[in-house]
């Protein structure tokens, strides 16, 4: 089996295993029924604070559920979701407003949309809850620490392309997108600027230039670099400027963090697992390590709360994460990693494995953060 035909198979063990929700009991619960070519929302009206979506995939595809605030913000999200599959996603809105739903069969495009309002006063669980209020500012301080490396690294990055220093250029490539990848469903909820940045050569499919990290990786690692690459790294370093702006001003909700702690594990299982991310240089592990440092990231934000609610859960998590790390570490050279080629399957279908395992709990974090 090819390297990329495992991949995906595991990304379909990943959809199938430890993703389902149970029916719902609540009847708050707005039932999404996702297909290839509709999004079904039952009602599409919510008052402020905590929404729950239960998306079911009648579909053939894979797809995405979205809640999209003014300018294609991305205000929660929920990934993978095989075919008869049911996933939760539950989001605190904070402000009244005129949003959008979308379901994403395959995962690409903008998605099928539909207007989805917010009624009521402005509620913050911040505002009551001091435990939330510290995790969502313990959370800001590290997101703000790492958005001020990635500009940093990104720098450094962008001028040796410019400078024509190819080698060096590949030894920074996965140092900056480090940064990246620790703070993706952040930088993520910016829907303008991640495909600019973040984009994979599939963009072109859906009409969307092909820029950013994976456009200079495959001129340093493929073509060469071309006669636009100084101006795509220029572009790249405004975008990433522009991003870092973006994720300090942002106020981010307690359910944010624990959803981002899920969708960076959902990361893993879309690209790294599959070796689709960095499918020119090979640094995926590099990019899996700092998903996973995100995802644990936003679990310590939260811990203290979630040890009140349900100390169990973190026990769980807590030897998931420990197990996951070990995988990943016995795959360190030097200061970074071993190319994503050089590993075996039965070592992909290990490390998919543990990404599973992991996700389960992790998949429970929303729930417990929203009680």
């Amino acid at each position: 089996m090819s390297k990329r035909t495992l991949g995906f198979a595991l990304l379909l063990l990943l959809a199938a295993c430890g993703t389902s929700t149970p029916a719902a009991d609540d009847g708050g619960v707005i039932a999404v029924q996702a297909s290839d070519d509709a999004c079904e929302v039952a009602r599409t009206e919510a008052t402020t604070g905590n929404v729950t979506f239960e998306v079911t995939n009648k579909g053939t595809k894979v797809t995405e559920f979205y809640l999209f605030a003014e300018g294609d913000r991305i205000l929660g999200e929920v990934e993978n979701i095989g075919p008869g599959l049911t996933r939760r996603l539950i989001v605190e809105v904070t402000e009244p407003g005129a949003l959008q739903t979308a379901c994403k069969p395959g995962m690409k495009g903008d998605g099928i949309r539909g207007a989805f309002t917010v009624t009521g006063d402005g509620r913050k669980s911040t505002d009551t809850d001091a435990a939330l209020a510290e995790a969502a500012r313990s959370y800001q301080r590290w997101v703000n620490s790492q958005a001020d490396s990635l500009l940093a690294k990104t720098g450094e990055f962008v001028t040796a392309v410019k400078a024509g220093e190819v080698e060096r250029a590949k030894a920074l490539y996965p140092v900056a997108r480090t940064y990246w990848e620790r703070i993706e469903p952040v930088a993520e909820s910016f829907g303008d600027l991640d495909p600019k940045i973040d984009g994979r050569e599939d963009v072109i499919e859906e009409g969307l230039e092909f820029t950013g990290f994976h456009r200079l990786e495959k001129d340093l690692w493929e073509s060469g670099p071309q006669a636009d690459s100084a101006a795509v790294a220029d572009r790249l370093l405004t975008d990433v400027g522009e991003v870092v702006r973006r994720a300090k001003a942002v106020e981010l909700t307690p359910l944010q963090l624990a959803n981002g702690a899920k969708e960076l594990l959902d990361e893993v299982a879309t690209g790294k697992i599959t070796g689709e991310e960095d499918r020119y240089s090979h640094t995926d592990l590099w990019d899996f390590r700092a998903n996973v440092d995100g995802s644990q990231a936003a679990i310590a934000a939260l811990r203290p709360v979630i040890e009140e609610r349900d100390k169990a859960l973190v026990t769980t998590v807590d030897e998931k994460f420990a197990a996951l790390d070990a995988l990943l570490e016995a795959h360190r050279d030097g200061d970074g990693f071993k190319p994503y080629t050089a590993l075996t399957e039965p070592e992909v279908k290990a490390l998919a494995a543990a990404v599973d395992a992991l996700g389960e709990p992790i998949s429970h974090v929303a729930e417990v953060v929203s009680r």
